[in-house]
């Protein structure tokens, strides 16, 4: 009898057993389901988000996302905050505490719409479905990404390495340069110069400097030089204006 009770208890034991590691196995599944990676969002939805941001949750955590006020919403005090959590953790946190003066008065759509944006800002791809409040508890939010430059076209905001040259009719080149690069700019936080500009190689793009008389360029002629601006392609040339205009060497070589 104590043997058959044994018996019965050691198969109670292992059923359980059995049963925990399927419940395991199915949260795991769950978890390793739909993520912010996987499009659960659209650009029209990130656009309208991108406008209500600015106009209600800019002013605490900046236009950029980058804290002021209000938390940082991107890169490692999102992923900190959020990271593993599920999409309803971060709308019932924006909707329940934001904005600061009035929460929850948004709405759902623009809380939704919110999110959208701050997806996007994180370097999460757009898909073809607008998120819903239905599906949130589904995706699990990833740490941040590093947001991809917009393509380059006329009137980007782009940054080149060169060698400034005297034109001719008081003129100023950046000839042998780099191909121009988008960068991303907000009027909160101008974007500084990247770390890795000593190892750049000259490129054979060439660039007319519009402004550059306002930057004493005299003092920099024939050095390797570092610009960011606005890009106005003709067809004849290509010209930039200058927001910035930095030496990376005294000598134009690679």
């Amino acid at each position: 009898m104590l043997k058959a009770l044994m018996t019965h208890r050691v198969r109670a034991a292992a059923l359980a057993a059995i049963a925990a590691v399927c419940i395991a196995q199915h949260v795991r599944a769950q978890e390793g389901g739909k993520t912010v990676a996987d499009g659960v969002y659209t650009e029209a939805q990130a656009i309208r988000g991108s406008a209500s941001y600015d106009a209600v949750c800019s002013g605490c955590h900046r236009a950029d996302m980058g804290g002021a006020d209000g938390p940082a919403l991107r890169q490692d005090r999102f992923a900190r905050t959020f990271a593993e959590r599920d999409l309803k953790t971060l709308y019932t946190k924006i909707s329940s505490t934001m904005p600061r003066s009035a929460p929850g008065s948004l709405g759902d759509n623009v809380y939704l719409d919110i999110i959208a944006h701050i997806l996007r800002e994180n370097g999460f791809p757009a898909g073809t479905q607008e998120l819903k409040a239905d599906g949130l508890t589904a995706v699990r939010i990833l740490p941040g990404r590093p947001k991809p430059p917009p393509p380059v076209g006329d009137f980007s905001y782009v940054e080149v390495v060169g060698c400034l040259t005297a034109g001719s009719d008081n003129t100023w080149m950046l000839t042998n340069a780099t191909e121009p690069v988008s960068i991303a700019f907000t009027s909160a936080l101008p974007p500084s110069a990247p770390a890795d500009l000593s190892t750049r190689a000259l490129g054979t793009q060439a660039f007319r400097l519009l402004d550059a008389m306002a930057y004493g360029p005299e003092s920099h002629k024939g050095h390797k030089m570092y610009v960011r601006g606005l890009l106005i392609r003709l067809p004849s040339e290509q010209r930039m204006t200058i927001s910035s205009l930095e030496m990376i060497a005294p000598t134009c070589t690679n």
